[in-house]
């Protein structure tokens, strides 16, 4: 019965946190477009300079990493860092598509955001906005259907 019991809590336990799933930054850009229109979700793509630039890393901090955000972009977003680090590695074929798609949506600084809808048709263009994340959510909002 013990057992039983302790088995029964620790689905309990799994079952409540995964309730609370975060939203995933992928680094794939067709598989996020495919999954948003699977989902009706915008994509949102975050031009990053993930390990040297300071304004990245302070929208980060201030927005992606917090709970507020990681809840809203579960429920309403598809994430995609599009990164261009100095020092941390990636794959020849990652780097190819971040560069091929800093072309397609013209980015010249980071960070750069843009929500695009399945197609990849640009919605909207952004970047670090002070607020935390209810200012970034406010944002966001209105561009959703």
């Amino acid at each position: 019965m013990k057992k039983y019991l302790l088995t029964v809590a620790s689905l309990l336990v799994l079952a409540a946190t995964s309730a609370f799933a975060e939203a995933k930054w992928l680094t794939d850009y067709d598989k996020a477009l495919e999954q948003a229109g699977k989902e009706n979700k915008l994509v949102l793509l975050d031009f990053t300079g993930s390990d040297w630039c300071g304004w990245c890393v302070k929208l980060n901090k201030e927005v992606f990493d917090k709970k507020e955000f990681k809840e809203y972009a579960a429920k309403n977003l598809v994430l995609v860092e599009i990164d261009f680090p100095k020092s941390k590695h990636q794959s020849p074929a990652v780097k190819k598509q971040n560069e091929y798609l800093q072309g397609k949506y013209q980015v010249e600084g980071f960070p750069t955001i843009y929500l695009v809808d399945s197609k990849g048709t640009k919605v909207a263009q952004g970047g670090y906005m002070e607020g935390g994340p209810e200012a970034f959510i406010k944002w966001i909002a209105q561009y959703r259907k």
